[in-house]
Formats: structure tokens, sequence, C-alpha cells
């Protein structure tokens, strides 16, 4: 384990930071059914809190009818894959859908929790099966919820890590592997992944600058494989944004690879309450931008997770363990973070109260209630 510590990333070099390719990314989001922008709430009482100039959340608890970013990275990298298997190039999903009639194809997944049901979503909205393997910790509630999609769930007996190896030995001819990580041969896909997430960035630039409102000084973005963190740091570094990655004590491999300058495996069972981040190993395809772009990387607790939920919901925001992250660095490093009365925050809350058991625990009822 990990101390709760901060890293300041000895090998950024932002000005080689490369934006994202993610041409026709975000035509393609509002084209699916339900698209709308999610929230910006403007945070003043989280502001007072850290001593800074502003903090905006961009509130992800609800997301093309799911309750996580993920459905954004899932969709178009779904989208891409199984277009590239037919006979000419779909304009949208409903051509897309047509043109895999009949087909028998399996999206196949491996997760903990949120990245599963989305492409369990996917598959269900083109008429296809899915197949989702999740590690032996998760939840039975984020399990009930993939299943509910019509996806066959397996539990893997082992990590997380374990998880993303079982699915990639079930690709074959019917059997299309969605991951938001890399390995060996495997990177169109989950470099798709990370395009797709760029509709978050773009949504914020707009809805600040309709506000008339300048670009965020500081980002904070949650690790897990370093997708996600990816996307941040390939909007926002080029608008001069300090990009800041939060992952937990238990699963910190983001901060232990730079670290040690190369990319490291943990080893063990990882088994933070923040389940969308236990990863142990950082994905291959985004560890150069994490290098190149990260300024600091923070390691927080259990408890540190808990208090950022109660902060959140402090401002109207519900937000699960993992959502909550990226707020979490923020309270318990503030001052080791550098930050100041001049900086502008941004705080993506990536996901709901997935687990509303957990929720319910964690947050008291009065500030449920006050929503």
């Amino acid at each position: 384990m990990t101390a709760r510590t901060v890293l300041a990333n000895p090998l950024v070099a932002v000005a080689i930071v490369r934006p994202g390719e993610a041409a026709g990314v975000r035509d393609f989001h509002r084209s699916l059914p339900g698209y709308a922008p999610t929230p910006l709430v403007d945070a003043p009482l989280l502001a007072e809190r850290l001593g800074v100039a502003s903090v905006h959340v961009k509130d992800e608890s609800s997301r093309l009818g799911l309750p996580s970013f993920k459905i954004l990275g899932a969709a178009w990298a779904t989208f891409r894959a199984l277009a590239e298997r037919g006979a000419g190039a779909p304009a949208g999903l409903d051509e897309l859908r047509e043109q895999l009639s009949g087909a028998g194809l399996t999206l196949v997944a491996a997760t903990d929790g949120n990245h599963g049901r989305a492409v369990a979503r996917m598959a269900a909205l083109l008429g296809q099966s899915a197949h989702i393997l999740v590690p032996r910790d998760m939840v039975p509630a984020r399990i009930a919820a993939i299943r509910d999609e019509g996806a066959e769930v397996t539990v893997v007996d082992g990590t997380y890590d374990e998880a993303v190896a079982a699915s990639g030995r079930l690709a074959d001819a019917t059997h299309v592997v969605v991951s938001d990580t890399s390995w060996d041969g495997y990177v169109d896909v989950p470099g798709w992944v990370i395009d797709g997430y760029r509709t978050i960035v773009e949504e914020v630039l707009e809805q600040l600058a309709d506000a008339g409102l300048p670009a965020p000084t500081v980002v904070v973005a949650q690790m897990g494989v370093g997708a996600f963190a990816t996307a941040m740091i390939r909007g926002f570094a080029p608008h001069g944004a300090r990009i800041i990655g939060a992952e937990p004590t238990e699963a910190a491999c983001v901060l232990e690879s730079l670290r040690a300058g190369a990319l490291v495996h943990l080893d063990g069972d990882i088994d933070s309450i923040m389940a969308g981040l236990n990863c142990g190993t950082p994905s291959p395809l985004a560890w150069p931008d994490l290098v190149a772009g990260l300024h600091d990387v923070a390691a927080v607790t259990d408890a540190d997770a808990e208090d950022a939920m109660r902060a959140l919901a402090e401002v109207g925001v519900v937000s699960g363990e993992s959502g909550a992250a990226g707020l979490a660095a923020l309270l318990a490093h503030g001052p080791a973070l550098g930050l100041t009365e001049h900086d502008r925050v941004l705080v993506v809350s990536t996901e709901g109260a997935t687990d509303q058991h957990a929720y319910d625990r964690i947050v008291p009822a009065e500030l449920r209630e006050s929503r």
C-alpha cells in the first residue's frame, strides 16, 4: 500500500502533450438517445474550503441514462470497433444496428463496474450480446446493474487486472473485446475510449465560456488505468491547466510507476472502496501522456473519499466513491498541491451512487434529503 501522499511528477513535460484526435466524437454523442451536456456546478463552498478562486464540479451522475461518464468512451469505442467489421462506414448508431442485424456478436469487457455496464448498454442498443467479467470483490449492487442491462456476468476469482487478462483471451471472430486499457497488440479500442471522453472537455469549455469564465487552471482527474486522466491531459493541458491525478492508496499504480520511472504492476488484492480505480497496472497506451502531462499524483484513503462524498453532497452533487476521489485529493492534500487563491479548479465527479447502500451509509440523511 502506498502512503497517503503527493508525488510531484519528476518527468512532466507539458510542452509535448498532444491534443487528442477526436474528430466526430461530439457529433456522435449528440446522436445518441438522451444526450445532453451534464451539469457544471459552481461550488463556492468548496472554493472557500480549498482557498481558491473558484471550484466547478462536472456532475456525471447521469450520463446518457447511466450513472457514470464511462458510456462516453464505451459508446465511441464500440461504434468504431464494430463499424470496421461492416461493409461500409455507418452514419450512426441506427445504420450500424442494421448492418449488424443477425451478426450474433458478443461484446466482452472487464470492469470494476461502470465501464462494463456501459458496454452492456451499447450491446443492447445494437442488438448484440454482452459478456462482462468482474473481479471477485465486486459488490452485488454493481453486478446486478450489469445483469439488468441484459449481459452475462462472470466473476473472475482474482483482481481487476486478472479479469482484464481473462477478457482478452475471449477475443475471436464473434467476441469483440471493448477494453479501456491496452496491452501488447491491443491499442485501437482503448485509444477510442480515450477519444470518447473528450466530450467532457468540450462541454466544460463551452459551459465556462457561456458563463463568461476562462478555462480552469487546475484539473484533478481520477486515475484507474489512466484513460480518463489522459483525456483530461490532452484536453486541458493545452489551455495551460495543471493536471493532478488522484488514486487510492491501495491502488496507486500511476504514482508508483512515476516514482520508478517505468510501468509498475501492484501485486496482491486491491480493495479500496473506490472500486472504479482499483487497478494494479496503468494502461501502456496512456502512459506517455501521463508522464508528460501530470504535474502531481495524490494518493488518498477510503476515509478521504468518504469526506469528499459528503462535501459534494453539501453542494448538491451525488457522487460515488470513485467519483469523489478527485475532490478527495484536493481536500486531503491542498497545500502540498500548491493550490493558490488565484486557481480556478475543475473537479469531475465521474459517477453517481452506483452502490446505494454504501452511499446511504456514508452520506448523512440530512445531506441526501437536501437535494
